[in-house]
């Protein structure tokens, strides 16, 4: 995408976010310590901080205009996130949310810190679910925004239950649960037609992601809060 606006993509995992900039407008290069090979864009295998502090202290930072990042953060969080210093599905975690706010200071770029519901220490400025785009999930996730802003979408009312088994009740509902086995799970098919998402039909990879219908339109939030600064 030959003189487009860059986002660096750190714990990527299989590209949701990735994949919602580029329909954005944008061209993405991706980072993940794990091999990502369905992954549809350019992509550094390595320690994520270690190259964003890398790319900091070399200037190549300066290429990119948005810095995305979806830092691990199991111990606050209801459901495991990112891949960074776990070699592999079920590894040991650790909450990297705070050394990644760092690094993304330090750029001196604007950037999206994302993160599921829960605990994790991060500004809500934006929250987004699959309901404001129609989606097969609801995938609530929270977004701090860094060096830029924009107003939170009105949350629609859900249309009813996820679909599977909690607290020993089945339910049906409209949207299917995307993370786990059993219990009424989404399939494989299942994810990837709710969330958008047909390069990968890995569920490790599917469970982690999130839908590209997110990150377009925060890339276009962004790109039309850079176009009102420059006015």
């Amino acid at each position: 995408m030959a003189g487009a606006l860059r986002v660096l993509d750190l714990f990527s995992c299989a590209g949701g976010a990735a994949m919602g900039y580029h329909r954005a407008g944008f061209a993405v290069d991706g980072c993940d310590i794990a091999d990502r090979p369905r992954y549809p864009f350019p992509c550094h295998r390595g320690d994520a901080l270690e190259y964003l502090a890398h790319l900091i202290t070399t200037g190549e930072i300066e290429r990119y205009t948005l810095v995305h990042a979806s830092p691990p953060c199991q111990a606050g969080c209801a459901l495991t996130v990112g891949t960074n210093r776990s070699q592999g599905w079920g590894g040991t975690h650790t909450d990297l949310v705070v050394p990644t706010r760092d690094l993304l200071d330090a750029t001196g770029l604007p950037y999206v810190m994302e993160q599921p519901n829960g605990r994790a220490k991060i500004r809500k400025d934006l929250s987004l679910c699959g309901e404001m785009f129609g989606l097969g999930v609801l995938r609530h996730r929270n977004f701090e925004l860094g060096r830029w802003a924009t107003a939170q979408p009105a949350h629609p009312k859900h249309r009813g239950y996820v679909r599977g088994h909690r607290h020993g009740i089945r339910r049906d509902g409209p949207y299917v649960a995307a993370y786990g086995n059993g219990g009424g799970k989404a399939t494989v098919p299942e994810m990837q037609q709710a969330m958008g998402i047909n390069w990968t039909d890995v569920r490790e990879e599917l469970t982690e992601a999130i839908p590209p219908a997110f990150t377009k339109w925060i890339g276009t939030a962004f790109l039309t809060a850079r176009q009102e600064v420059f006015v």
